[in-house]
């Protein structure tokens, strides 16, 4: 079943009088459970395309539809209503409160959410057990690894039961070691059914995906399914 539908999406800057083509005519559909890679040289476009998506950003020309809802017409309140209610976002550098603890950075969702806070405690707290971290739950950022900060950061994407994961290189500040677990969590949450979306420029990254989107110039210039061993 389709999820995203993205028609002939343009993202035009003007820079010093020069019109750069951030996305140039891209054709993208993501189906229900897809574990998809975006991958692309620095300048190729992925940023923008992953702004688009995550309705950080709007077309300059184009269709996009997320869940039958036309995101192309949408004003910056009802950008922001489908972000909380449909995405869950995970970056490369956390994004976590620094004097907040892992269970209330995860609870800030729900805030918004208009969430009571005894249910949102608890989707919290369940969503921080879900990646491992029921003995971390009280700990702030800096008392915890990266391995575990980003841990927190998934569970915070995770806690509002998204339509999608939308996770930017988000292994990039972490060890390999580190970055193996991380994986691991989104193979085991594709494998739960949840919809994922990377973007990275690691090949190592991208296959644990099955499908990856390469841009050039603003342009997808290949589509291809991963074939596992």
């Amino acid at each position: 079943m389709e999820l995203i539908g993205l028609k002939d999406i343009y993202k035009i800057y003007n820079v010093g009088g020069e019109e750069v083509r951030a996305l140039d005519g891209v054709d993208l559909k993501i189906n229900n459970n897809e574990y998809m890679a975006i991958m692309g040289p620095s300048g190729s476009g992925k940023s923008t395309m992953m702004n688009m998506i995550g309705c950080l950003d709007s077309p300059s020309s184009g269709l996009y539809e997320f869940e039958g809802e036309k995101v192309h017409i949408m004003n910056d309140s009802q950008l922001a209503s489908i972000r909380n209610r449909k995405i869950g976002f995970v970056f490369q550098t956390f994004n976590l409160l620094p004097k907040a603890s892992a269970l209330h950075n995860v609870e800030i969702p729900l805030i918004y959410a208009n969430i009571k806070k005894e249910k949102r405690l608890k989707m919290a707290s369940d969503a921080l057990i879900s990646v491992g971290l029921e003995d971390r739950m009280h700990h702030r950022p800096n008392e915890l690894s990266g391995g575990q900060r980003q841990r927190v950061a998934i569970a915070r994407a995770l806690v509002n039961n998204p339509s999608i994961i939308l996770a930017d290189e988000p292994t990039g500040n972490l060890d390999s070691k580190s970055g193996h677990e991380i994986m691991k969590i989104f193979d085991d949450l594709h494998r739960n059914g949840n919809t994922i979306i990377l973007v990275t420029h690691e090949d190592d990254i991208a296959k644990h995906s099955n499908r990856i989107v390469r841009l050039l110039d603003g342009k997808i210039v290949k589509d291809e399914i991963v074939v596992k061993n």
